[in-house]
């Protein structure tokens, strides 16, 4: 029989019932606020809730009260996002009305607001349908980002394009409640269907986004729903904007719907895909977030590094090989002049996860991981349960493993790739071989995390 209490320690869950898209990242009233796309009565999606919960260093959470919920005004409260306006936590969010379904679904922008950033007031529809160019769909346009630049506030909203796919439109307000259209910010189709979750961090000059049903490009990404993003300027004034190609965020099977904080570069996705089955909803859950990362752009690329509050257990050097047993916790390798590179994680006889440097490219196999993940991918790679990320090359490699009940996230200088996995619940084995110059091995704990 399942265990009902099985959930990830450190990673964010609804508890109980369906999550999947991270909204309204914020700093309030001295503490990270995260709230979720969540349905509490089910494990598969249902009517959007907004979860929420609170932490004082980005690991330990504190589970909060629903902060949004369908009602007589939204038939779903979908994804959107959070600022700190007039000294009180604003959230702007997709109010969804099926109305029969199809062309006649509207999915247009509402806020609510509270004054303790725990009680929330809905205010209504803001950006409705008469804001939204008539070229633009009104059954495709949502999860809104605002941010504030001076005095004037503004909004990047996803919308389909009609005879068309996916943009960003941005628009402004003076007060919050009336919203005019300023641009379509990047002028062009996206590669999948539809754009969702568009956001933009102005000091790194970072604009994010997810697309549906993207082809794939080669082996980097792979996953129908996919992750980009993209360098350059936003002119919210001038409309002048400037971006470089699209590159992967992060090249695991599961990250979607990435988010980051207003005012510090840390980002968290959704650790889940759409379009798999999800074996964890045996056990009464099904979805939960990636861990925070922290980003900076570097030699004109995305770099991020996993946030956790950890002890460390022990830092020792290897030569050749280590053996070790961990569930949960943070392992983190440092490689000089790295020549070959084989890690298995939670193994248990045949069964493991492996991650493995081949032919210049960090590979990762959860084909032995346990129970079987299936979407809708058929090239050869998804079938074997592999997913590829580049590799760099450089003489000093850092690589950090980040694992819980239910995922493994990696990171490699800076390239990011997270996936689930569901092995025996007591598969623990670690095994590492590894040829370098040098090499040193540090294991962390962490303490006191669960938010049930």
């Amino acid at each position: 029989m399942a265990d009902l209490n099985l959930r990830p320690k450190f990673h964010i869950t609804g508890g109980n019932g369906w999550i999947n898209d991270p909204n309204g990242l914020i700093k309030f009233g001295g503490e990270y606020h995260v709230f979720f796309q969540y349905y509490p009565d089910g494990v598969s999606w249902g009517p959007m809730h907004w979860g929420h919960v609170v932490s004082n260093d980005l690991t330990h959470w504190k589970r909060l009260p629903v902060a949004l919920a369908p009602d007589a005004q939204d038939d779903g409260c979908f994804s959107g996002t959070a600022i700190v306006w007039q000294n009180k936590l604003w959230l702007m969010y997709t109010s969804f009305k099926e109305n029969g379904g199809g062309e006649n679904v509207r999915q247009l922008q509402a806020v609510a607001s509270s004054e303790d950033g725990v009680n929330f007031t809905k205010h209504g529809i803001v950006i409705g349908e008469n804001d939204l160019p008539a070229e633009y769909s009104p059954c495709d346009f949502r999860d809104p980002k605002i941010f504030a630049e001076g005095e004037t506030l503004y909004c990047l909203v996803a919308a389909r394009r009609r005879g068309g796919t996916g943009r960003i439109l941005l628009f402004s307000s003076k007060d919050m409640f009336n919203w005019k259209f300023e641009s379509d910010v990047t002028g062009r189709d996206s590669g999948g269907i539809m754009i969702e979750c568009p956001d933009y961090n102005r000091k790194l000059g970072l604009l994010t986004y997810c697309e549906q049903f993207q082809p794939a490009r080669g082996s980097e990404h792979l996953n129908i729903h996919s992750t980009f993003y993209r360098l350059g300027t936003l002119d919210c004034k001038g409309h002048k904007n400037t971006f470089g190609e699209s590159r992967i965020i992060d090249y695991g099977f599961d990250f979607y719907a990435e988010q980051m904080f207003e005012d510090e570069p840390v980002m968290i996705g959704w650790l889940n895909m759409w379009d798999r089955n999800v074996p964890s909803q045996k056990y009464g859950f099904a979805g939960m977030l990636t861990v925070p990362r922290r980003l900076e752009v570097r030699d004109g690329e995305l770099r991020q590094s996993p946030i956790v509050s950890a002890d460390k257990v022990y830092e020792k050097e290897v030569c050749g090989s280590l053996t070790d047993n961990i569930k949960i916790g943070v392992v983190r390798i440092n490689a000089k002049n790295l020549k070959a590179f084989d890690l298995r994680l939670r193994k248990k006889g045949d069964a493991y996860t492996g991650f493995y440097l081949k032919d210049g490219q960090w590979i990762f196999d959860r084909s032995r991981s346990g129970e079987k993940i299936d979407g809708k991918e058929s090239d050869a790679d998804s079938l074997a349960g592999i997913r590829r990320m580049p590799s760099d090359g450089c003489a000093e490699t850092e690589i950090t493993v980040v694992l819980d009940e239910f995922s493994v996230e990696i990171f490699v200088n800076g390239k990011a790739l997270s996936s689930t996995v569901y092995p025996d619940t007591d598969a623990d084995g670690l095994e590492l071989k590894v040829k370098a110059d040098k090499c040193t091995v540090s294991r962390f704990e962490v303490v006191g995390a669960c938010h049930d």
